[in-house]
């Protein structure tokens, strides 16, 4: 089991939120996110599962399962080529869109697990503290963006509000931590986030 990151090397334009005509993710974002979406639930096989996402604006977390480390790397390979074809073929462009190699973790007791899940599933709170904070007083502390609608592993339900963006991409977690190991520190609060350094 690892945790990932892919750092797009593409500009993404600045969004702006809020309840006005006009506001929210733009069509084209919508696109993207669904071709990535779907390029993340067409690289799930056997040996290589994506359990958990989180799409932010220039990077994609994950915790994956993988049999081992080579079939880690080749899985996370295929990945990244398809989500890459994907994207650059809907936006007619061409060239490089990873800016860097994936970063890897290796999960390998209860806390790294939650602790991992609680970073990807709510990675929002990170790069947007005030839109987290805006968002838990309406009720919707979640992304969007993320696996969180498939998580069943938060201490409270779910806003009623929430739904996520884009087709189910995520497979069942076989390994015991990732299943159930992980849940003797915790089941994860709505409105926990990832830790400050």
């Amino acid at each position: 089991m690892s945790a990932n990151q892919l750092a797009f090397s593409f500009p993404v334009p600045k969004q702006r939120g809020g309840a006005r005509c006009g506001a929210g993710r733009k069509p084209r974002t919508q696109q993207v996110a669904h071709a990535l979406l779907a390029a993340l639930r067409d690289s799930n096989r056997d040996w290589f599962r994506v359990v958990h996402y989180s799409v932010q604006d220039k990077h994609v977390h994950l915790i994956v399962e993988s049999d081992d480390n080579e079939t880690l790397s080749s899985g996370v390979r295929s990945l990244m080529v398809r989500i890459a074809r994907r994207v650059n073929r809907l936006l007619y462009r061409r060239g490089r869109f990873w800016a860097d190699r994936w970063h890897g973790r290796d999960l390998e007791g209860p806390r790294q697990v939650r602790n991992a899940l609680v970073y990807v599933l709510q990675n929002h709170r990170k790069h947007s503290p005030s839109d987290a904070l805006r968002d838990t007083r309406r009720g919707a502390a979640l992304d969007p963006l993320s696996s969180a609608g498939s998580f069943d592993g938060f201490a409270s339900a779910l806003p009623a509000a929430f739904r996520s963006i884009g087709p189910p991409c995520t497979a069942a977690a076989r390994t015991w931590l990732l299943k159930s190991g992980w849940r003797r520190r915790g089941l994860v609060r709505l409105t926990e986030g990832p830790a400050r350094p």
